[in-house]
């Protein structure tokens, strides 16, 4: 998806098609490339898609948390003079657009998450990958997925080139930081957006118990399983994912 990418200001993003805006948030190390079928699929269907790259590693460290994200994607909206937007998350990205509902609710159609973070903060490092190690870059981010196959030896080298960057790293563990402040579990019942949970039955950074947890807090959610499936459903089972999705869509109408 880089060859899609433009830059426009302090914003990079990939754009295509027409129809109702869905802006797509991945998550900590996710690159754009992880939703690279989802975008094809819906701009391709009768959606507007875009995906801002998010300036994870990019801001001061005082602003590197999820207030901070929230505000880049209010101006990205601004930017695109879009008034309103569905919102779909992996991982951080999901807690990024949770919190950023929870400030301008009137801005979010619905919520799309998949792998969210919010809840359940084990996602964020109890155990941030060691300095160096390949070998145990390469296992950690293999454990990402049901199907260890995935994680391509490019994926493993983009986590490994992050984890080594010392710059990266003091980020990475802010954010981590801030997002274990800002758990959504006391706001998620003010959420009236239609929301559309799937997750990977073997999820091991947000567990299934997490899914059904955003389930009975969010007053208008739908949850979904993908069998055989880790942590980035929208990359290890994209048909799937995309028909649920599809089929959601159609059944709420949105």
């Amino acid at each position: 998806m880089t060859d899609q990418l433009k830059t426009e200001g302090k914003f990079t993003y990939a754009e295509a098609g027409e129809g109702p805006a869905i802006i797509v948030l991945h998550g900590l190390m996710g690159a754009l490339s992880n939703f690279g079928a989802t975008f094809n699929h819906f701009s391709n269907n009768g959606y507007h898609v875009l995906i801002p790259e998010l300036p994870l590693y990019s801001l001061p460290l005082l602003k590197t948390n999820v207030k901070s994200m929230a505000s880049f994607l209010k101006d990205f909206m601004e930017f695109k003079k879009l008034d309103k937007a569905i919102l779909l998350g992996n991982s951080l990205g999901g807690h990024i657009g949770l919190y950023f509902t929870k400030h301008y609710p009137e801005k979010v159609s619905a919520l799309v998450l998949t792998g969210s973070s919010g809840l359940y903060e084990k996602a964020m490092g109890d155990s941030f990958p060691k300095r160096g190690n390949y070998e145990y870059i390469e296992k950690k981010t293999k454990a990402v997925f049901y199907d260890p196959t995935i994680a391509t030896k490019e994926l493993v080298d983009d986590v490994f080139k992050i984890v080594n960057n010392r710059s990266a790293v003091i980020r990475t563990l802010s954010i981590a930081k801030s997002a274990i402040r800002h758990n959504m579990a006391n706001d998620l019942p003010d959420m009236k957006q239609p929301t559309c949970l799937i997750w990977g039955k073997q999820d091991t950074v947000t567990p299934p118990e997490v899914a059904t947890d955003f389930d009975n807090l969010l007053p208008d959610s739908d949850l979904f399983w993908i069998d055989k499936c880790g942590h980035a459903a929208m990359m290890e089972r994209p048909e799937e994912f995309n028909k649920i999705l599809m089929d959601w869509f159609t059944a709420r109408k949105i």
